[in-house]
């Protein structure tokens, strides 16, 4: 009994053992959580720098560091304080400078950080915010960096885990690792946060609305590539688990091209330390709080932080005042490039300045017209509600004209941020009587609200209809009135909307899909078409169906099932749906239609563009199937043609469409289009598209001739000059020809001549006018004397793209292109006789012009990598600047009966840099509080020596000792090449230095990393004499023309002997010695009858004061015979002890041969060369053209290049796909032949003295070749290719 009580008592024993190992174990775990009874206390350290990452290149940066106090409130609410703050910046190169503190920005931080911060947090995560209302969001921003390290989900269940939640960077996928230390029992967890794919990013982007994202591009490559990695070690307490320690690492790898081939990188570390835990001693204070949200980064209004300038934007108002009006100053004759980068910080500053600072400019600047027209051009980039308030008001108050009231509406709209708010204020703009005031400026404000929507939509899906419904409505209004242009504008304004919501009233227009039967213009059904063209991308689905069922509705017009077909490929249809094309095809029994089609698919077909990489497979499979039927269309039918190119390197790529659309009624165009598109990292940009549409011309042209045949020879040309003498026929109520023009996809012009305007320009540029009239009033204006200028300044595009970082700051990507634009013209005229009656006396009047001018443009593109907030800026920056100053001043005279002109320039005297180019990469560090200590660090050491202009606009420049950097690849090409003439006084020149020191890793990035300077220059040079002026002349010679070929050498013999001997008996007076010039046909003419005179004869003289003149004198002389057509011309040289001439005859006999032969040098004896080139087409054979250059002598320096260019060719054969063969051809001579193939490919061969290159079947449209017929070839030896040519005849003995 007693030993059952023993082991009885000792189970119970037992189970309390284990009862209480179990408790104690319950008591302690991972799960993060705070004890809201202590005071947790860490070191905090957050550093971000940029660079390239390699050695001996400079790297900008920033470090902050601080102590954190984290105590309860409750059990759920902590109090946050920061304390021992420190702000320090890098800029410089790693083990060589370091980082510098910056006391001044870290006081005006330490201030806000001071303030007590509230936050919610349970089981690891963080809720809501709060913080005093005077703390701005950027430093809440770098507080959500340090609780990010406390926003950690932990699993004891699973050690490796995955899931999707709230961080810094937004909702995203994490994945988790976790480890026990077994002597710690310290918990390592690793977590990796995918920042690339998350569902809902802390990003922004803004500038790119119109860039339609390309997802096949993509997956070629991208341009930025990021990682976030975090490590914490977390320590059990009965509490829950308490981080001891957090490490947090972010890479970043961004590069204008492909990621892949060299980048910039951003690497941002931060770690938190635990220094110890204590009981709290007493409540914790804290004052009043607003909450500032949760966790994810919050983006600060960024506008107004450039971030390639800082500036102090205190009192706006006066210093953007200042700034216009220096602007406005220095750019009055020309455009000042020192000056131009004035232009950002005025629209810093305009961003900045309160509805009321606006209208106070437009007070104290109204009443200058530069500075009025300088504040219009630049108060379009404010972007948001004042711009439009502003506009609203100028156009109540009617003190703007039209003209301004269109160039700052189309802009401003342009640039304005396309939020909910804007959209629909911007809808007042389509009530305003002043928009309807007049036409062009009516339209403007239709098409920019309609691309104001497709901006709106591209950042809200889905978009609301509400947005587009004024467009609809006006839609809907146009065609029950019947009214064809405001049917026309509606239509191009939902195109330019792109809203999916309004292809249900676009189908209202279209016959054969509307509900309803519908009769409407062709120019209507174009426009209704086209309108699909931007919702092609966002309802693909719905487009395909609309246009296929237009595009086989054969009772449409023709040009409309063409338009169709474009915008049902702009869908990027599958392949069933090209098949299902292809078989209606085949049926088609509209040529233009077969034609437009067939050639639209061979284009798409050969397309290298990612976004065609699915689309030009179903083609290709598609014109094999057309090809046997169709292959051989005529060009005169209907086409389509583009032309693309595509880097994967660089992700960049150009494609360059043009449509022909005609119909079987009418012989000229119904309607031409051109685009062009730009594509870069992912992204398609329709750079520039223009149309023209005439269906005046068509109506009047469908009455041509029955007996016109298309091959314009002298009785067409009859039938159309018959034709358009009776142009008065066209109906007043169809435009003769309409015009269109779009930029980024989005139409922002369009006009239509109507007969009226045609009447109206025929009659003030008939000679029969007289006084009153626009043209007679210009040139009494220009006989007075007028002086007009024109500046504009123009942000071509501002691209950001902003994200978070761990660290709480703000990363951005920027691209900023800015133009000031400038032309200054200055001139006087006389008119002797004077105009008394008529402008037709003009024609009998000799006029005389004097005038001076510039014309040119600077422009200046950034592109910034690095963190951007209004307290500070750390990154890299790419700056280039590109001037093009084209200076004039000239006198002329021009005498139209006489058929003579007269231009006399002044001697070169300085310097003038026409185009140039400067360009560097550098490390950047500025900080509102030390403005004057910014840094700008060339990343490539030696690079600032010479780059003066760049490097040393403000801010003060780091040059790194060379011999304590490593070495790398180093590339310093510095080349001047000039073609100087020491008979003008003046050269041209071409100047370039690189500075590159580089890795291979990094192609083709470091192509442009470095000091980049090209210059094009026009200077003086040593004159063999002194040059007062360069004077040209051009003087036609009468229509007479020499009996024959012989008769005509023979006078061509004694002309340039004539030509010689009166140059050098020249009179000792400039006047005279002209004169004696323009007397030398009449001087021949006396030696015979026979003489010709030339078809024209050019002079170009240097005069200096009584100096004999010096310079060339060239005669061109014509000779058409049957089935030939004969030009002679001959240079010679003017001047004391010369005799280089130049003879060159060139022949072109009927459709198929053409040749040309040349001797220069002495007496056109020294050098000769000819060349020649046939078509032929012999029965039973395939077309051919041919082309051959023979040299007998050539200079030395002619053949040196062509030897150097010889070097090349192999390489660049191999390169194309030629195969070479050697042999010994002639030895003097290279010859070429192009043979039609096939129908789509030709035989190309290319003879060099010492081997031949060839390739066979090279894809290729042979329209070309069907103007080829059948005829004798033309290639047995010829007289004229020997010493006693007709060209060694023209030259003296």
């Amino acid at each position: 009994m007693v030993h059952h009580e023993t082991c009885f008592s000792t189970m119970w024993q037992l189970l309390l053992c284990c009862l209480v190992a179990l408790a104690t174990c319950q008591t302690v775990h991972y799960e993060l959580n705070l004890n809201p009874q202590k005071t947790y206390e860490y070191s905090y350290v957050g550093v971000v720098n940029f660079g390239l990452g390699m050695p001996n290149q400079a790297e900008s940066g920033v470090r902050l560091t601080c102590k954190v106090k984290i105590a309860g409130v409750s059990a759920q609410t902590f109090v946050l304080k920061v304390s021992n703050l420190l702000f320090e910046e890098f800029n410089g190169f790693p083990g060589k400078n370091s980082f510098t503190p910056s006391p001044k920005l870290t006081q005006r931080i330490a201030a806000q950080l001071a303030k007590p911060f509230m936050i919610d947090y349970t089981g690891g995560h963080v809720g809501d915010i709060r913080a005093s209302a005077e703390v701005s969001n950027t430093v809440v921003n770098i507080v959500r960096g340090i609780l990010g390290f406390f926003q950690v989900t932990v699993k004891t269940t699973q050690k490796i885990y995955e899931l999707e939640e709230v961080g810094i960077h937004g909702k995203c996928q994490s994945n988790y690792v976790t480890e026990e230390n077994l002597e710690t029992k310290d918990l390592i967890i690793t977590q990796v946060v995918d920042v690339d794919h998350c569902r809902e990013k802390a990003a922004m982007y803004r500038g790119m609305a119109t860039a339609v994202l390309d997802q096949v591009s993509k997956q070629r490559g991208d341009s930025v590539a990021s990682t976030v990695r975090y490590v914490y070690t977390v320590k059990p307490t009965a509490e829950g688990g308490l981080i001891t320690r957090a490490h947090g690492l972010e890479r970043q790898f961004f590069s204008p091209f492909n990621v892949k081939g060299g980048s910039f990188k951003m690497q941002a570390t931060k770690e938190l330390v635990l220094l110890h835990a204590s009981d709290t001693e007493r409540a914790v204070m804290f004052g009043a709080v607003e909450s500032k949200g949760n966790l994810v980064f919050k983006f600060v209004n960024a506008q107004a932080n450039v971030p390639v300038m800082m500036q102090n934007l205190d009192h706006p108002v006066p210093k953007a005042l200042e700034l216009i009006k220096h602007l406005a100053e220095a750019n009055k004759y020309q455009v000042d490039s020192a000056t131009t980068e004035n232009t950002i910080k005025v629209y810093q500053l305009l961003r900045v300045i309160p509805y009321e600072g606006l209208e106070e400019m437009w007070k104290q600047l109204a009443g200058n017209v530069e500075y009025r027209r300088w504040f219009l051009d630049m108060v379009v980039e404010v972007g948001d509600a004042r711009i439009l308030k502003f506009l609203e008001m100028r156009f109540h108050a009617g003190d703007v004209s039209a003209s301004e009231g269109l160039q700052t509406l189309l802009l401003s709209m342009n640039h304005l941020n396309p939020i909910p708010e804007l959209v629909e204020m911007a809808k007042m703009f389509l009530n305003l009587p002043f928009c309807k005031s007049n036409t062009y400026l009516w339209n403007t404000v239709v098409l920019a609200y309609g691309s104001l929507v497709y901006k709106h939509c591209a950042y809200y899906t889905p978009c609301p209809v509400a947005a587009v419904q004024p467009l609809l409505d006006m839609a809907t209004q146009g065609l029950k009135n019947g009214s064809e242009t405001d049917m026309v504008l509606a239509l191009k304004a939902l195109g330019n909307a792109g809203h999916p919501g309004s292809i249900k009233t676009i189908m209202r227009f279209l016959p054969g899909v509307a509900a309803t039967p519908v009769n409407v213009p062709p120019r209507v059904l174009s426009a209704a078409v086209q309108s699909m063209r931007l919702i092609a991308t966002r309802d693909p689905q719905r487009v395909q169906e609309i246009t296929m069922a237009l595009f086989v509705e054969k009772n449409l017009p023709v040009e409309i099932r063409m338009l169709a077909f474009m915008i049902l490929f702009d869908t990027k249809p599958p392949m069933a749906l090209v098949s299902t094309v292809t078989t209606h095809l085949q049926m088609e029994k509209d040529l233009h239609v077969v034609s437009f089609a067939f050639s639209y698919l061979k284009s798409f077909a050969r397309s290298r563009t990612p976004e065609n990489q699915y689309l030009s497979t179903a083609c290709s499979l598609a014109v094999k199937i057309l090809a046997p039927k169709y292959g051989r269309v005529s060009y005169h039918f209907s086409k389509a043609m583009r032309f693309d190119w595509f880097n994967d390197d660089f992700l960049i790529g150009t494609a360059a469409e043009v449509f022909m659309l005609r119909s079987a009624t009418n012989i000229f165009p119904t309607e031409i289009m051109m685009k062009g598109k730009f594509f870069f990292i992912g992204r398609i940009l329709q750079v520039l598209e223009l149309g023209i549409r005439a269906d005046g011309i068509k109506d009047l042209f469908s009455n041509i001739n029955p007996g016109f045949n298309g091959d314009v020879d002298f009785s067409d040309y009859r039938s159309i000059l018959n034709l358009l003498q009776n142009w008065e026929v066209m109906p007043n109520d169809k435009p003769v020809i309409s015009a269109y023009a779009r930029a980024s996809g989005q139409e922002w012009f369009f006009a239509d001549m109507s007969k009226q305007v045609l009447q109206s320009i025929i009659k003030a540029v008939s000679p029969a006018i007289g006084k009153g009239s626009p043209l007679w009033e210009v040139v009494e204006n220009l006989q007075k004397g007028i002086s007009w200028h024109k500046t504009k300044p123009f942000l071509i595009f501002e691209i950001r793209y902003y994200q978070a970082t761990t660290l709480g700051l703000p990363l951005e990507i920027s691209k900023y292109y800015e133009s000031v634009n400038g032309i200054t013209f200055n001139a006087k005229a006389a008119v002797n006789p004077p105009m008394t009656e008529h402008l037709g006396q003009l024609l009998n009047s000799e006029i005389s012009l004097e005038t001076d001018g510039f014309i040119g443009y600077t422009k200046d593109f950034w592109v910034f990598y690095g963190i951007n907030t209004e307290l500070f800026q750390s990154g890299s920056e790419l700056k280039s600047k590109m001037p093009i100053a084209i200076p004039w001043k000239f006198s002329a005279k021009i005498n139209v009966r006489e058929r003579k002109f007269e231009l006399d320039l002044p001697a070169c005297k300085k310097d003038n840099e026409i185009v140039s180019v400067s360009s560097n990469v550098y490390a950047v560090s500025r900080n509102i509080e030390e403005l004057d200590k910014a840094k700008m660090t060339p990343m490539i050491p030696k690079a600032i020596d010479a780059n003066e202009e760049v490097a040393h606009t403000g801010p003060s420049v780091v040059t790194p000792e060379s011999d304590q950097m490593m070495k790398s690849n180093s590339w310093h090409p510095q080349t001047k090449m000039c073609a100087e003439s020491n008979i003008y006084g003046a050269g041209v020149c071409v100047e370039s230095e690189l500075r590159r020191e580089y890795y291979h890793e990094e192609y083709p990035l470091y192509y442009f990393l470095g000091y980049t300077h090209m210059a094009l220059k026009v200077s003086p040079v040593h004159a063999i004499k002194t040059v007062d002026k360069i004077h040209f002349e051009v003087n036609g010679g009468p229509h007479t023309l020499p009996v024959s070929t012989q008769q005509l050498l023979e006078s061509l013999r004694s002309l340039s002997k004539a030509a010689t001997q009166q140059i050098r008996r020249s009179s000792d007076s400039a006047s005279s010695a002209r004169g004696s010039n323009q007397s030398e046909p009449d001087s021949v003419l006396e030696a015979g009858d026979s003489t010709p005179e030339a078809v024209f004869n050019v002079k170009a003289f240097a005069l200096s004061g009584n100096e004999k003149p010096q310079g060339y004198d060239a005669a061109v002389y014509y000779t058409p015979e049957a089935n030939v057509k004969s030009t002679q011309l001959i240079v010679s040289q003017a001047g004391e002890d010369t005799n280089w001439k130049m003879c060159m005859d060139t022949t072109v006999r009927a459709h198929n041969e053409a040749k040309a032969h040349i001797q220069w040098g002495a007496e056109c004896q020294s050098y000769e060369m000819s060349m020649r080139a046939s078509t032929a087409h012999l029965n039973g054979s395939m077309p051919t053209l041919k082309a051959k250059v023979h040299w007998t002598k050539i200079p030395e320096a002619m053949a040196e290049l062509g030897r150097r260019i010889g070097n090349y060719i192999p390489g660049v054969a191999l390169l194309l796909g030629f195969n070479q063969q050697h042999e010994n051809n002639a030895n003097q001579e290279v010859s070429a032949s192009v043979v039609s193939a096939s129908g789509d490919s030709v035989d190309v061969k290319i003879r060099f003295p010492q081997f031949t290159v060839f390739r066979n079947s090279i894809p290729m449209d042979s329209d070309i070749f069907k103007n080829i017929r059948t005829t004798k070839p033309r290639w047995e030896p010829d007289a004229s290719f020997h010493s006693d040519n007709t060209a060694s005849q023209i030259a003296p003995p």
